[in-house]
């Protein structure tokens, strides 16, 4: 065997572990910024299967045809048979029909629901329960927890380079708003709720009007949305003469409240629609 081949073996089964659960592209470690730990291996092994230029064609039925790099297949989703239904906990997913596309090496956790269209890119998790509504894209290798409501149109960016980065995170039971941007490593803390629109990268600053203070992240430490935190879309003056002649303004995000038993209740997802 070629040291090519070999790496290629190595890189195929760390995406089925991914595929199963068994590996994860970021796990929890207490002793990491912001709790979380990235699994550079896991992302060298994605990106070895990228440097793959061969392509083929999956035909999945009717119209459903995909053309990729023979290293990175659709995954093969369950069905709702008796077999499908063990390998998820007995709550198989439910990729709802319409074009999504989901890669081999994404993690769906037991009663997840993705509605169409969406695409979720190779290495990331998504947890059980959780909810991916219309027209969000889940980036490469990014975790989403259990209970999660991804509303639709939400972006939730993903990273392989360089292969320690922290990709973004968001946390069991959280709620991402329409249109919402969540980029660079931002890492959404358990329960919080983010407002439509809101843009968040790792770079972000925070401002807490709670507590009067400014969160923000670097590249090394990229920002953290404390648990249960409601965040929205606000503004700033912007500084100079100019922008002040001309009544100009930066968007920012306010930290406005901590989450409450109101707040939970807005955003609660229908059980019937699980």
């Amino acid at each position: 065997m070629t040291t090519l081949d070999a790496a290629a073996e190595v890189a195929g089964s760390i995406l089925e572990a991914l595929d199963a659960g068994r590996r994860r592209a970021a796990v929890p470690d207490p002793a990491a910024p912001g709790g979380w730990r990235a699994d550079p291996e896991v992302k060298a092994a994605i990106l070895d299967r990228f440097r793959d230029r061969r392509t083929t064609t999956w035909d999945l039925g009717g119209a459903l045809r995909f053309r990729d790099r023979v290293g990175l297949p659709p995954k093969a989703l369950v069905d709702g048979s008796e077999a499908d239904a063990a390998l998820a906990g007995g709550r198989p997913w439910r990729v709802v029909p319409g074009g999504t596309s989901v890669r081999a090496g994404v993690y769906l956790g037991a009663g997840v629901v993705i509605m169409p269209p969406s695409f979720v890119n190779v290495g990331a998790w998504i947890g059980e329960d959780a909810m991916v509504d219309s027209h969000v894209l889940v980036g490469s290798c990014a975790q989403v927890g259990a209970r999660v409501h991804l509303a639709a149109g939400v972006t939730i960016g993903g990273v392989l380079e360089p292969p320690g980065a922290r990709p973004v995170i968001v946390e069991d039971d959280a709620f991402v708003g329409a249109g919402s941007l969540l980029l660079d490593g931002v890492l959404i803390g358990a329960g919080a709720v983010i407002g439509a629109g809101v843009v968040l990268t790792g770079t972000s600053r925070l401002y807490d009007l709670v507590r009067g203070r400014v969160l923000s992240g670097t590249p090394d430490a990229p920002l953290a949305v404390p648990p249960g935190a409601v965040v929205v879309p606000g503004s700033r003056a912007a500084g100079g003469p100019f922008a002040t002649e001309h009544g100009l303004s930066v968007s920012v995000a306010l930290l406005v409240k901590d989450r409450d038993a109101g707040t939970a209740a807005r955003v609660a997802l229908e059980d019937a629609l699980r």
